[in-house]
C-alpha cells in the first residue's frame, strides 16, 4: 500500500472513531497501571476493576501500602492476577525509588519498569506525554495487516512498518482508530466487511471483489 491510500484510510477512520483511549484514567500513573491489567482482558472489565482500586491506590505510594493479597483480590477477574500484582507493586516502588514518584517520561525509561514492555510504554508515552508512538496490541496487529497497511507476521515489523507508511503526527491517534476498528468492525472472526467505514480502501475487500 502507497502512503496516499494510507493517509487517506487515517483520515476516514478519524471521522468514525475516537483518538483516545477505552481505559479510563486521571493521570499518567493510571494509565500505566490500567494497560498493565489490560493484557489477555477487556477495556470494560478494567475499566470496572479500577473504579474501585483507584479509589483507594491511584498513586504508587498508596498503591504500595497495599499488601499483595490485597491487590490481588482487587484485580483477580482480570485474570494473570498473580502476575500483574507483582509487576503493579514492582513498577510503584521503581517509580517511587528511582523516579521521584513520578511516571518516567521518555520510552527507555517506561521500559525499565516492571511489567512493562514496548506496547505498554508506547501507549503510556503517547497518550501522557505526547509521544509519537504506536502500540500495536492484537487488533492492531491484525487489522493493519489485514487491510494491508502493513504485510508483516509480527508484532515488532508491524510497527515498524506503520512507522514507515504513517506520517509520524498521526502515529499515536492511528493506534486508537486501528483499535476500535478491530472491536467493532474488523473481528477476528467475523468481520463486518459490509458495514466498514473502509470497506473501498482495504486491500482483503478490494481483492474478493477481483475474484
Amino acid at each position: 500500500m502507497n502512503k496516499t491510500k494510507a493517509k487517506e484510510i487515517i483520515q476516514k477512520l478519524s471521522g468514525v472513531f475516537s483518538d483516545k483511549p477505552a481505559l479510563k484514567y486521571t493521570s499518567s500513573y493510571e494509565l500505566l497501571v490500567a494497560v498493565i491489567l489490560s493484557a489477555q482482558c477487556t477495556d470494560e472489565r478494567v475499566n470496572k476493576i479500577t473504579e474501585k482500586l483507584f479509589f483507594v491506590a491511584n498513586t504508587p505510594e498508596k498503591m504500595l501500602m497495599l499488601k499483595r493479597e490485597q491487590l490481588e483480590k482487587y484485580i483477580f477477574s482480570c485474570g494473570l492476577y498473580k502476575t500483574k500484582a507483582q509487576h503493579i507493586l514492582q513498577a510503584s516502588l521503581d517509580i517511587k525509588e528511582k523516579y521521584n514518584g513520578q511516571v518516567p517520561s521518555t520510552l527507555k525509561e517506561l521500559q525499565t519498569l516492571a511489567g512493562v514492555g514496548r506496547k505498554t510504554a508506547n501507549v503510556v508515552y503517547s497518550v501522557c506525554f505526547n509521544g509519537h508512538a504506536i502500540a500495536v496490541d492484537t487488533h492492531v496487529f491484525r487489522v493493519s495487516n489485514r487491510i494491508g497497511l502493513v504485510k508483516e507476521n509480527n508484532v515488532l515489523n508491524t510497527e515498524k512498518g506503520l512507522m514507515k507508511i504513517l506520517d509520524e503526527q498521526v502515529w499515536s491517534k492511528a493506534h486508537h482508530y486501528l483499535i476500535y476498528l478491530g472491536r467493532s468492525f474488523c473481528k477476528a472472526g467475523k468481520p463486518d466487511c459490509e458495514n466498514c467505514p473502509i470497506k473501498d480502501l482495504c486491500e482483503k475487500k478490494l481483492a474478493k471483489r477481483i475474484k
